[in-house]
């Protein structure tokens, strides 16, 4: 019963990351586009003034996993293997990811979306891939308890190529599928599922979008036709007045 007084009393941890994401996107930053629920958080939580990437997908993931610097993580560059420990291209054996601690302090660790620090992947070659290899990291392997998303860096948002569950390739088999709300109901499925073991979680989710390729829904894609067409400097005019 001690055990699970303790385990009750530490705090549920849920960490969003959006793919090369401008942050004036946001509504609550001055975007216009429509983003309620991220507004909600911002503006009644904290907004921050300073920050800073790894100014690409895989070396940004790389430090936010770790805490390290992308080069100290292993992906200095991108997911090529360079030949050398801080361009190798996957998450080195000599650091640890925040799932890899907390999983220490009775932690569920869960991932829902897009993994991508775990070396190269080539689409046309998937028959050849060997998951899980010493060059291929798996969430599991890296302190995960649950895992559904992408391996890739970019790949389609209806009918990707690099889908695993559980650390398993899988494909789409639904004519409704799309990445993003795959990764939002594979996340929510995650947490209901912790939240009926009684068990603290940390939720890792990390949309694809907007990376490239920009795959959305008809519906959203008309919902801001034509609003781009006053072009650049209007466009950052207005983030800025706003």
């Amino acid at each position: 019963m001690a055990d699970t007084a303790a385990q009750a009393k530490k705090p549920n941890i849920i960490v969003v990351m959006v793919d090369d994401l401008g942050y004036s996107d946001l509504g609550c930053y001055g975007g216009e586009i429509s983003t309620p629920n991220i507004d909600s958080l911002g503006y009644n939580g904290l907004r921050f003034t300073q920050m800073y990437n790894g100014a690409r997908c895989c070396p940004s993931r790389a430090a936010l996993l770790t805490g390290l610097h992308p080069h100290q993580a292993g992906i200095g560059q991108m997911t090529a293997d360079l030949g050398t420990p801080a361009y190798q291209g996957y998450l080195r054996d000599g650091c640890v990811t925040i799932a890899e601690v907390l999983k220490t302090s009775g932690y569920r660790t869960l991932l829902s979306g897009k993994w991508h620090v775990s070396g190269s992947w080539d689409n046309r070659d998937r028959a050849n891939w060997v998951p899980g290899d010493k060059k291929h990291p798996l969430p599991k392997q890296r302190g995960f308890d649950r895992s559904f998303g992408l391996l890739n860096a970019a790949d389609s948002y209806w009918n990707p190529k690099s889908l695993i569950l559980e650390d398993a390739l899988i494909d789409v088999e639904t004519d409704d599928f799309h990445m993003t709300d795959a990764i939002a109901d594979h996340a929510v499925e995650q947490i209901n599922e912790s939240v009926d073991m009684g068990k603290p979680f940390f939720q890792y989710v990390a949309f694809t979008a907007p990376h490239w390729p920009l795959h959305a829904w008809e519906d959203d894609i008309v919902k801001y036709e034509g609003k781009y067409m006053a072009g650049y400097d209007a466009i950052r005019t207005s983030r800025h007045e706003q």
